[in-house]
């Protein structure tokens, strides 16, 4: 009756032994570390830059206590902060030979003193939010009204640009605010443009309008194709965002939408809010120019000779120099869209470039006049200018057009998302700005853990005291509710914050409640006079409805916490859902384990340690009297 198969407590063992080796990261503490990251976008950190960081420590002396290359970059670990600073000098030094434009970012960090078994196994710590760790917040407020804007310029030059091919005159094109307005002379000139507004430009509605003998065509964008304009500028300036940070050497940075218009930043662990405000404000810019192929261009590229009046030397990604022209043929405002692709002849990774129609007439002209010749596509940032991709001409150009060449598919990859988001769709303003220092955060981290530490051991005495062995077989399930909770966190590389801490402790008290349902239920059957091993079967199958229903309602407030809430609350419903399932399972499943393995195999039981049964009558007995005088 009371009995486990052996599948049930294999179960129970292999989620005992997961829930330790994930929990165990979280107590190693942390290492002074030293992180690289890309200072460029243009840049990649690869397992070359984990060499050339390896040969800087051995070159200094240096021993690290580990070396990896995580992600978006490399992390080295060290024994002391002594050691870690120098090491960080000698990486800066081979890393950026040249101080006044670095390629890599070297910044001071922290990272799990976890061993290396763990780490291969992917046993990682929680990270740990603002409260706890310390850091910097920003809310920053996305420019909508200029996103709208740009596009309304967009459309409107397109369309300039199409009346003009299809042979409609018009007595001019005017933007007034988010419309533009469309003058024509004639009705037949008038159904020429509304056909073509619809059949070319879906994304506008229009509405006409006589003024004496001409009329007036106001277009304005369709509300479906507002919000998408919307989206995509505030899922552009946080891809922007995120390449940017890199160079704030921050491990976990939190970047995520709130609300329609705003993004909310969190730097742990950064406390100089200057440095994040400079890189989060930072400006990339692109541009299109022609190569210089003349003799002396070339003789300034072998390095043989000066540059060329009127031109300027730049460096490919490779190092190789290429001499531009200085006239600017088009820049990133003009570029609209960019995706990586394949050549449908050769199969090659391209890039599609879209521009808009002022952009397209200007590209044009000039590959129609430039044919078989050089473009360069720079970067310029920080005021440094590099170039991406210099691709021969092959062909006419216009609103549409592709880079090819020797590129691998990442590189494809890469490119198109640096041409999408190597600049700000739409400004931003900082409207929130918060700096928690690293002694709140520790002593967040004290209260928090003292609470949580203090709240298990009050209940664990309680329960003993009140029930005895069974109120011992409760603290050890909700000891276990525990190490499943924080093992899952961790697991799901959660980031942990005070609010948190506060549904851990909460979800203690609603573990043991499930215990105290049932240890009761037992308690009532034996009450009545049913047998030990009957009324333990009883009071563990009757309480499961119970426990059921209130945790399933339970756990509704909290998904709706996690669907409607921001910030500190979506943290706390996340742990208090979490909670909800482990305790689920402990406070059930595994304590009944217990409760079998330690009476089950007795085939005739008399008695239960369950604390003091009292009888209707008034009287009490000790649960481990005989179950005749029950």
């Amino acid at each position: 009756m009371n009995r486990y198969p052996v599948w049930k407590y294999a179960i129970m063992v292999i989620a005992l032994l997961v829930g330790a080796i994930y929990t165990l990261p979280n107590f190693f503490g942390e290492a002074p570390a030293v992180q690289v990251s890309a200072g460029k976008v243009t840049l990649r950190v690869d397992q070359g830059t984990l060499t050339r960081v390896e040969q800087a420590l051995k070159a200094a002396g240096i021993t690290s206590d580990a070396l990896s290359l995580e992600g978006q970059s490399v992390r080295a670990r060290f024994d002391s902060t002594d050691t870690q600073i120098k090491a960080k000098d000698a990486i800066q030094k081979a890393l950026n030979p040249d101080a006044a434009d670095p390629g890599y970012v070297v910044a001071l960090n922290l990272v799990s003193r976890s061993p290396a078994w763990l780490t291969s196994l992917h046993a990682a710590p929680m990270y740990l939010g603002l409260d706890l760790r310390g850091g910097v917040h920003f809310m920053l407020q996305v420019d909508m009204k200029a996103a709208l804007s740009k596009k309304v310029d967009s459309l409107a030059g397109d369309l300039r640009s199409m009346l003009r091919e299809k042979n409609i005159r018009h007595g001019g094109i005017a933007r007034n605010g988010q419309a533009i307005e469309l003058r024509l002379r004639d009705a037949a000139t008038l159904e020429a443009a509304k056909r073509l507004i619809q059949d070319q430009f879906p994304d506008l509605q229009f509405t006409e309008v006589p003024e004496g003998t001409e009329y007036k065509l106001t277009a304005t964008i369709r509300p479906e194709a507002a919000r998408l304009v919307q989206e995509q500028a505030l899922k552009q300036n946080i891809t922007t965002l995120h390449n940017r940070i890199n160079e704030l050497g921050v491990a976990e940075p939190v970047i995520q939408q709130q609300g329609l218009d705003r993004i909310v930043v969190q730097l742990p662990g950064v406390q100089d809010t200057a440095k994040a405000k400079d890189i989060l404000g930072r400006t990339a810019t692109l541009e299109m120019r022609l190569v210089d192929e003349s003799t002396e261009a070339l003789e300034a590229e072998a390095g043989r000779g000066p540059v060329p009046f009127g031109s300027e030397r730049y460096l490919q990604r490779d190092g190789q120099p290429v001499i531009v022209k200085k006239l600017v043929i088009i820049t990133g405002d003009s570029l609209t869209d960019a995706q990586p692709g394949f050549d449908s002849q050769t199969q090659q990774p391209k890039v599609d470039l879209t521009v808009d129609a002022k952009g397209g007439r200007i590209m044009r002209d000039t590959s129609r006049e430039n044919l078989k010749k050089r473009m360069a596509i720079l970067l310029f940032e920080k005021g440094k200018g590099e170039v991406l991709t210099a691709p021969v001409i092959q062909g006419e150009l216009g609103n549409r057009f592709q880079i090819s060449g020797s590129m691998s598919v990442v590189e494809a990859n890469d490119l198109a998302l640096l041409l999408r988001a190597g600049s700000l769709a739409a400004p931003m303003e900082i409207i929130e700005e918060r700096t928690i220092g690293p002694s709140l955060g520790a002593e967040n981290i004290a209260k928090g853990f003292n609470s949580v530490t203090w709240g298990f051991l009050v209940i664990l005495a309680f329960m003993a005291v009140y029930y005895m062995l069974f109120g011992l077989i409760s603290g050890i399930a909700l000891g276990v509710n525990l190490l499943l909770l924080v093992a899952i966190l961790s697991m799901l590389q959660a980031t942990l914050t005070l609010p948190g801490m506060a549904a851990m402790a909460l979800a203690l008290g609603m573990a043991i409640d499930s215990n105290v349902l049932i240890n009761e239920r037992v308690r009532e059957e034996l009450r009545n006079g049913v047998a030990p091993q009957v009324a333990i079967n009883s009071g563990y199958e009757r309480a499961w409805a119970t426990i059921l229903d209130s945790n399933i309602t339970t756990l509704i407030a909290g998904v709706a916490l996690l669907a409607f809430g921001s910030g500190p609350v979506r943290g706390f419903a996340v742990v208090h859902c979490i909670g909800i399932l482990t305790s689920m399972f402990s406070a059930v499943f595994f304590s009944r384990g217990l409760v079998n393995f330690w009476y089950g195999r007795q085939k005739k039981l008399k008695s239960v340690s369950i604390g003091t049964v009292w009888k209707a009558d008034g009287a009490r007995v000790p649960a481990a009297a005989d179950s005749g005088n029950k």
